[in-house]
């Protein structure tokens, strides 16, 4: 099932909702409980640290000391002052089992610390805002100390790790180290991207029993299942040919960057398009006798040709097109077929010049570019950086990354997977030709976007599997067709379920029209 993405301020909204309809303090007891299960399940060992803070991230501390308890664990609990009202029941009903609560101070910090072997954080959430309080630093820093120094110590993070800023990738040095962050309802910010996702360890996300309407209507972002990711692939009928998979042109490739144009191209290919061609102005590599490849003496002329031929179904440009990029993108714009834009094309001067169905592809160095600021605001937030860029450019944009972030008219949507061993040259020019393959097959602009994203990703995941280290954009293209079956497989296992449940399903995708 699609999950979501909250901010700091939509989770706000959804705990008002919730405390309005009297049902806040069952979400806490539902929480704190997930959070104990979770623990138990993981770190069966060792007794438990539980540090509750004053606000509502105390309250789920106290209910998880509770359910440990219940399930055999030695618990011990260290408090702030409070006057959450929920946080001050949840901590009489602790006492109300003969559970007993220590004031949190250095002192008796580190007393509880020795005898400890998983640290529960449970002292800041989600309506944190920097900076850290000096003492509350100071007591993280004895956290961080115990853990780093034996390597059976865990810390456990109740919603996210305290001192995370809930909608920044950002990170700040009192933040402790936590292997395992359990959050709510949906995922946060700082949980999916950059040194904030880090410092999180492994999350589990608890989908908490609550009206799914009211997550939705605050939710900054989906994060679609493979199951539904895969529902949008497109479906080949069995008299299917060539012409009818989906023809894609490659308008890239410059006297030293040949490679670029080559890897679109077979991205296109293994991404299940049936016709691929190359228009470059330099002699671009047979890395695959399947692709055709045309080479033309300049632009200009080039343009006009191709403009009076029969066009593609889809068009994938710039991948290393050079120094005429703009103009030729501009150009290719002005044919009005689906269009990847990528590299060289991704030009600040071509804001206004797209149409609905084009898919911009910047890593976040070119979106920077592109809206004018410094590669770190980019990264801060690459929600916002998407939504903007997508607001300034039309069509869907992909701002790619660790997770990649594909924002398009109705919203925005938050890749699932991949590997870190994509930080490699040429996987972007891959990405593009998979998305054109999409785009040629008969997909619509967002749908491309989210299906091709999570298909190179998945194909990602694969290729590390198999090499390790050391991937190369090759290795991950010719992992897509595997990719592709692994998420059919899921697609079926989803349609089960739907089934099951009386779930109304949509009909899949024929191909392009001839």
């Amino acid at each position: 099932m699609t999950a979501f993405v909250l901010s700091p301020q939509g989770a706000r909204r959804v705990d008002e909702r919730l405390e309005r309809a009297g049902l806040l303090d069952l979400a806490m007891e539902e929480a704190g409980r997930g959070v104990a299960d979770v623990l138990h399940a993981h770190y069966p060992g060792g007794r438990v640290l539980l540090l509750a803070g004053g606000g509502a991230n105390g309250g789920d501390a106290f209910v998880a000391a509770r359910h440990l308890q219940v399930l055999g664990r030695d618990v011990d609990v260290l408090a702030l002052p409070s006057t959450h009202p929920l946080t001050r029941l949840n901590r009489r009903r602790w006492r109300s089992v003969g559970g007993e609560t220590g004031l949190l101070s250095p002192r008796s910090l580190r007393r509880a610390l020795a005898g400890a072997g998983v640290v529960v954080d449970g002292l800041l959430g989600t309506g944190f805002t920097p900076p850290v309080r000096p003492a509350l630093a100071q007591w993280l820093a004895q956290v961080q100390r115990w853990r780093e120094q034996r390597a059976d110590r865990r810390v456990v993070a109740i919603d996210l790790p305290s001192g995370l800023d809930a909608a920044s990738s950002e990170v700040t040095d009192e933040v402790v180290q936590a292997d395992h962050t359990v959050t709510f309802m949906g995922w946060k910010p700082a949980l999916l991207f950059g040194a904030a996702a880090a410092r999180a360890g492994q999350v589990t996300l608890l989908p908490l029993r609550v009206v799914p309407e009211w997550v939705q209507e605050h939710a900054q972002a989906t994060r679609p299942s493979d199951p539904e990711v895969a529902a949008l692939l497109p479906v080949r009928r069995a008299d299917a040919h060539k012409g009818s998979a989906g023809r894609v042109w490659i308008v890239g490739g410059h006297p030293g960057t040949t490679g670029a144009a080559a890897m679109a191209g077979v991205g296109a290919l293994r991404a299940g398009a049936g016709l691929v061609t190359i228009h470059s102005l330099a002699e671009v590599p047979l890395v695959t006798p399947e692709l055709m490849v045309r080479r033309h003496p300049d632009w200009p002329a080039t343009l006009l040709e191709l403009g009076r031929s029969p066009l593609p179904g889809a068009l994938a440009v710039g991948m290393g097109l050079g120094p005429e990029a703009a103009a030729v993108a501009r150009a290719a714009l002005s044919w009005n077929v689906p269009t990847v834009l990528d590299a060289d094309a991704l030009q600040p001067e071509l804001a206004g010049a797209g149409h609905d169905r084009c898919i911009w592809t910047p890593h976040p160095g070119e979106a920077a570019r592109l809206l004018g600021v410094d590669t770190r605001e980019v990264a801060r937030d690459p929600l916002m950086a998407a939504r903007a860029l997508q607001s300034r450019l039309g069509g869907v944009v992909v701002l790619k990354g660790g997770p990649s972030v594909v924002a398009h008219p109705a919203g925005l949507s938050v890749s699932r997977g991949g590997h870190p061993g994509m930080a490699s040259a040429g996987m972007g020019d891959t990405l593009s030709g998979v998305l054109a393959a999409l785009l040629g097959q008969g997909l619509d602009t967002p749908g491309a976007a989210i299906a091709g994203v999570r298909l190179h990703a998945r194909a990602g995941e694969r290729a590390g599997a198999r090499h390790g280290y050391g991937l190369i954009a090759s290795d991950v293209a010719g992992e897509l067709g595997g990719a592709w079956a692994d998420l059919l497989a899921d697609r079926e296992a989803g349609i089960q379920a739907c089934r099951s449940a009386g779930v109304m399903l949509a009909s899949g995708h024929a191909g392009p029209p001839e």
